[in-house]
């Protein structure tokens, strides 16, 4: 099945989709207008997700959050329930006091979090999944209200885990952690023209030498890192959906000329973006 709500006026967009033999996103193709979230739940076996071109076993009974420009396809579609939505349906950055979700969940690392529903965990999804049903059948000038409600519910559930599961609150506490997002954030905003800690430590009025030791304590992955896995993972993408040159795309990426960016992309990759580019073709 598949539901939605659009608000032709404000172009807000919400959609739920179950039961379904398919179920994907393509971003740099068909889906590229529709700037959506998706918050997946694999209801039934382990199986296998792609996001962009990189293959991920998705848990039974778990939750993956997925980006806006993530192109991806799932194994078993029919197994998988997506909430999705817009910006302009739920705008998370502007209730993150709501849900304190930016920067972690949506907006984090690209480390793929798969969230695990204990059965306490999965009884509160499964009632969502059915009061969503529920409000679909009931065409109100407040459906959308409701929507809103129980999207906004089914995101502090799922962060609230992941924070279980993937954060040592001994070690970084919740105002260290925010910080950790705020950072994340900052580098999705600006990670195409500034790709140097210091510029995300003066707009978080700490010193790089802080963010080093915050981000040891989280995932051992440098703050200079986070920017440049963040820029890898943009010139992969454009690499595989579009057809720009490895100038534009390091044009694209905030880099001064094509052999900054090659160096760059091969220091990181262990291949040149020609090399990367042929061999990602010809497997496709």
């Amino acid at each position: 099945m598949k539901h939605q709500i659009f608000n032709d006026q404000t172009k807000a967009l919400f959609r739920m989709v179950y039961d379904e033999a398919t179920l994907d996103r393509n971003f740099y193709g068909r889906d590229h207008k529709e700037k959506l979230l998706t918050i997946a739940w694999n209801r039934g076996a382990d199986q296998n997700i792609t996001i962009d071109k990189d293959v991920f076993i998705f848990p039974a009974n778990t939750i993956h959050c997925l980006m806006v420009s993530e192109t991806f396809q799932l194994e078993q579609p029919q197994n998988i329930v997506a909430w999705q939505f817009s910006r302009e349906f739920y705008c998370i950055v502007d209730h993150d006091k709501e849900v304190s979700c930016v920067g972690f969940i949506f907006f984090g690392p690209p480390k793929k979090m798969f969230i695990q529903l204990a059965e306490n965990d999965r009884r509160q999804v499964e009632t969502i999944l059915q009061m969503c049903q529920d409000e679909f059948e009931n065409r109100d000038r407040i459906q959308g209200d409701m929507m809103q409600v129980l999207l906004k519910q089914l995101i502090i559930i799922v962060t609230r885990l992941a924070k279980q599961q993937y954060i040592n609150k001994d070690s970084l506490p919740t105002d260290k952690f925010d910080i950790i997002r705020k950072y994340n954030i900052l580098v999705e905003t600006h990670y195409k023209n500034q790709h140097q800690v210091k510029f995300y430590a003066e707009q978080l009025f700490k010193s790089p030498k802080t963010l080093s030791n915050l981000f040891a304590l989280y995932n051992h992955k440098s703050p200079l890192l986070i920017i440049q896995d963040r820029l890898l993972m943009e010139a992969k993408r454009l690499l595989y959906y579009t057809d720009k040159t490895a100038k534009e795309i390091g044009y694209d990426l905030g880099f001064e000329d094509a052999a900054h960016f090659s160096r760059f992309f091969k220091s990181r990759s262990g291949q040149s973006p020609t090399e990367f580019k042929k061999i990602n073709f010809t497997r496709s």
